[in-house]
Formats: structure tokens, sequence, C-alpha cells
């Protein structure tokens, strides 16, 4: 029910190593510390843009036409893909790897994730313990919640994942609206919408729409 091939396109990646055959597409959130570790014993190196001004750690790898702008911060260790943009103001903290042509923006912080290519992440948005798959985007304030209030592991359809720290699944080219919540163990399918100021929590099959129509009132004003 949960293979990975279902929510993402692994052409869309150099990094489908971190998927096994048999294993729930969120088993590489475990696995993203000794596959780094390994990549970044021979590639430890900056082939794109960094701005002096950017604080960028030893164990980063910065691929050719990848550009890290002004107060941008990577603190490794990270994998940052050709034609990806870090913008000022992005916190881009332990073990997250980003793909080609993607977009990590001002005000928004990352760890132990991974981002396939073209995926956009502009304003605002916090992604933590989460895969985004091809050309997945995520609107201003769209916040992946990864840890439940009671600190306990989070459970999917009942069965517990072994996970403390789990935030969302976002398939291939699912949107998801401004200042939407993704609860803890959120898993989203391919080609979905999810309209601004959702509090989504649980599983949604591909190709769907989530409709947030919250009640509006006007009434008079009283002077």
């Amino acid at each position: 029910m949960f293979s990975p091939d279902t929510y993402l396109d692994f052409s869309q990646t150099d990094h489908a190593a971190l998927f096994a055959e048999g294993e729930p597409v969120w088993s590489p959130l475990s696995k993203f510390g000794d596959y780094l570790e390994e990549l970044l014993s021979t590639n430890r190196r900056i082939e794109g843009k960094v701005h002096t001004r950017a604080e960028v750690g030893d164990d980063v790898f910065v691929a050719e036409g990848a550009v890290v702008e002004a107060n941008a911060t990577i603190k490794g260790p990270a994998w940052i893909g050709a034609g990806s943009t870090v913008r000022s103001g992005a916190y881009v903290r332990e073990k997250v790897i980003v793909g080609d042509n993607c977009m990590l923006g001002n005000s928004s912080e990352f760890k132990n994730c991974l981002l396939f290519n073209n995926c956009e992440v502009p304003h605002f948005n916090y992604v933590g313990d989460s895969i985004l798959g091809y050309k997945a985007h995520l609107g201003a304030g769209v916040i992946c919640s990864n840890v439940r209030l009671d600190r306990r592991n989070i459970k999917i359809d009942g069965s517990d994942t072994g996970l403390r720290k789990f935030g969302a699944i976002v398939g291939d080219r699912t949107e998801v609206g401004c200042n939407s919540v993704l609860s803890p163990g959120s898993i989203l399918g391919r080609d979905c919408i999810v309209y601004p100021c959702t509090h989504w929590h649980g599983i949604l099959e591909g190709e769907k729409i989530v409709k947030n129509l919250a009640e509006t009132k006007i009434v008079q004003r009283r002077l």
C-alpha cells in the first residue's frame, strides 16, 4: 500500500538507492545520515556559487550551477543538487538531500529530508523528517509538523512506524496551499491539491483535492 513508486518518480532523483524494494515510502528517513556520510566521503566540495556571507559547513556538497545566497546557512551534512537555489535566510540543518533545480526559500528550515528534482519550498516553510517528490510545491507558510504532542511514535493506519519524528510524504507534482499544516505522518499522493489554511492529517490518495471551505461571515461594525 505504501510502495515508494506509488508516490515518487525515481528517474527524478540521484538518490534512489535510499529506497529498498518491499520497504514503505518513509523508510529512508532513518537512513539519511549513513547515506550522506558515505556519499560525502568522496564528494565534499563546492562547485556552485556560494556568497561570501553564506555559512556553509565542512560536510556539504554544492553541485555545479547551484547558488547559495547571502545569509543562508547550510550546517551539513547536506547535498545540494545542480541548479538549485538556497535563498537568503534559509536554514539547512543536518541530513538534508536536495535534488536538481530545487528552490529552498527565505526563512525556511530543513532537516533530515529529501527533495526530489524541481521541488519548490520558497517561503517561510518548515520541512523536517520528510520526503518531497518531483515538482512538489509548498505554498508560503506550509509546515510539515514532525512530532506528536505526546512525543509517541508516529502511527500509519494504526501501525507503529518506529519513528518518533516523521513529517510528511508529498507525492510528485502535489501542491499544498499557503499556511497549511501537515500533521506528523501525513502521506499525500501524486497530483493532489490541498487548499490554503488546511490542517491535514492522514493519507490522501493521488489526484485528489482537499477543499477547506471554512465559513466566512460579514457583520455590521458598531461605531
